[in-house]
């Protein structure tokens, strides 16, 4: 049953191009992947008042970045 758990909290925590800028940063790790891949909003500040509403496929489309190798690495990291 563990891992079932387990399972589901993963499920529960993915990060999909729906989630928001401010709930990716909550994981320390991630900062450095979206500057890795050009995210510009991480060190933009202006992007801290739209933290909450960014959307990071809406991020990834405005700046055409690869929204498919950045969601990967951020469920793996």
């Amino acid at each position: 049953m563990g891992n079932r758990v387990a399972s589901y909290m993963r499920y529960m925590r993915k990060i999909t191009a729906k989630t928001t800028l401010k709930k990716i940063l909550e994981n320390p790790k991630s900062e450095e992947i979206l500057t890795k891949y050009g995210v510009p909003c991480v060190s933009c500040p202006m992007a801290a008042f739209e933290l909450e509403e960014l959307e990071i496929g809406k991020v990834a489309r405005m700046y055409n970045l690869d929204l498919k190798s950045i969601l990967k690495e951020l469920n793996n990291g």
